[in-house]
């Protein structure tokens, strides 16, 4: 076993992150306040957006989207298998009922007509993801949303510093869940955000995101004379603190050189891995450019050796890879759940796995894990 370790990831993280989170700290504003509105402008700047409005989690983000949405029981709500269980979940939350789709083997996502397809006269809307940061069609699947009917929330969780039919992610976007996980690479430690151009969903979202108080905490706060709020609904604590929000900052300024610097490492994962035969990297489709959030291989029956046998062989030369993508309808929480046949998601998350990629990989790195994978394939 190889005494170097390389990890699947590591997030990027610097002394001006530390400042920053400092200086949170010895203001004595720690709690939500000025630094997490000014990052929700800077963010819905840089997406494109009219509205951000930070929260403590993607997750938080796509329950708060199906709540101004008003989905709820009785409901049926599109969403990919081939997701983070917590796409599927929100989808709960509100106690409607998940409606598994199938994806595009080139991309994992969602399309026009495998949304199409799981279609029926109770479906209240769809959720597609930017599968590991690489953009759906956006512009035909939002055309195909309107003729329908149907809201289109975009689960934009990897994607910050992709783009879509030439504009960034989130841009004109009917509204649009995001996480700053430490595996993104724009992270806060945990948090999330919901953008929107619509400024009524934009105002509920923030008092949903707060017990439903009709003003603010740090309005509250601020004040010189006194303040009585009233809470206008049942609602959640779904805060985002300043302390993230400073972290958030000097990351969302990175973010561009960031992409640059994956999409570099990319693009020598794609050179070195070409005359290996069997192995179909994730690239980026024609309508749009990926951030590599993820480097995801799909290992093909020609390369002779199975997913999980390679992510052994990696493990003992010293490689953190990972299984692929999830499928949720295989796992035991949603067993009760019936889809129709899902064969590219099952495809795909039994025969993918993610590479090691981040800012600190080096290109000796790359080329023991790729050396790995040619050995492998004989």
């Amino acid at each position: 076993m190889s005494s170097h370790r390389i990890p699947v990831m590591i997030p990027h993280l610097g002394a001006e992150e530390a400042q920053a989170a400092a200086d949170a700290v010895r203001s004595g504003w720690v709690a939500q306040g000025p630094r997490v509105a000014r990052f929700e402008q800077e963010f819905a700047a840089f997406v494109g957006a009219g509205h951000g409005v930070a929260v403590s989690s993607c997750t938080a983000a796509l329950h708060l989207a199906l709540v101004v949405l008003e989905v709820g029981p009785g409901d049926e709500v599109i969403v990919p298998s081939f997701s983070f269980i917590a796409t599927a979940n929100a989808v709960r939350y509100v106690g409607a009922t998940p409606v598994f789709a199938d994806v595009d083997l080139a991309t994992g996502n969602l399309t026009v007509a495998t949304v199409d397809d799981a279609r029926t006269a109770r479906t209240r809307a769809v959720i597609a993801v930017h599968q590991a940061g690489v953009p759906f069609d956006v512009a035909a699947l939002r055309q195909a949303a309107d003729r329908w009917r149907i809201p289109l929330v975009e689960d934009a969780a990897c994607a910050a510093g992709s783009t879509a039919n030439g504009r960034p992610v989130g841009s004109g976007a009917t509204i649009s869940a995001w996480s700053f996980h430490p595996r993104k690479l724009l992270t806060t430690g945990e948090g999330g955000m919901v953008t929107t151009d619509d400024p009524q969903w934009a105002a509920r979202l923030r008092r949903l995101r707060e017990h439903g108080m009709n003003v603010s905490a740090a309005d509250r706060h601020a004040s010189t004379t006194p303040v009585l709020e009233s809470y206008l609904e049942t609602a959640f604590n779904y805060r985002m603190t300043d302390v993230q929000a400073a972290i958030g900052l000097v990351q969302l300024g990175r973010l561009p050189e960031l992409v640059r610097h994956r999409r570099a490492l990319a693009a020598r994962y794609h050179d070195l891995l070409a005359p290996i035969g069997g192995l179909e990297p994730v690239r980026d489709p024609a309508h749009g450019e990926t951030n590599f959030q993820s480097y995801w291989v799909r290992i093909d029956r020609e390369y002779g050796v199975g997913r999980d046998d390679v992510l052994a062989e990696l493990a003992a030369a010293g490689v953190s890879a990972r299984r692929g993508i999830m499928a949720a309808h295989l796992e035991p929480a949603y067993a009760d759940v019936v889809s129709g046949p899902l064969p590219v998601t099952e495809r795909l998350t039994r025969d993918s796995l993610i590479l090691p990629l981040h800012h600190a990989l080096t290109e000796d790195d790359q080329d023991h894990v790729v050396a790995v994978l040619r050995k492998l394939a004989g």
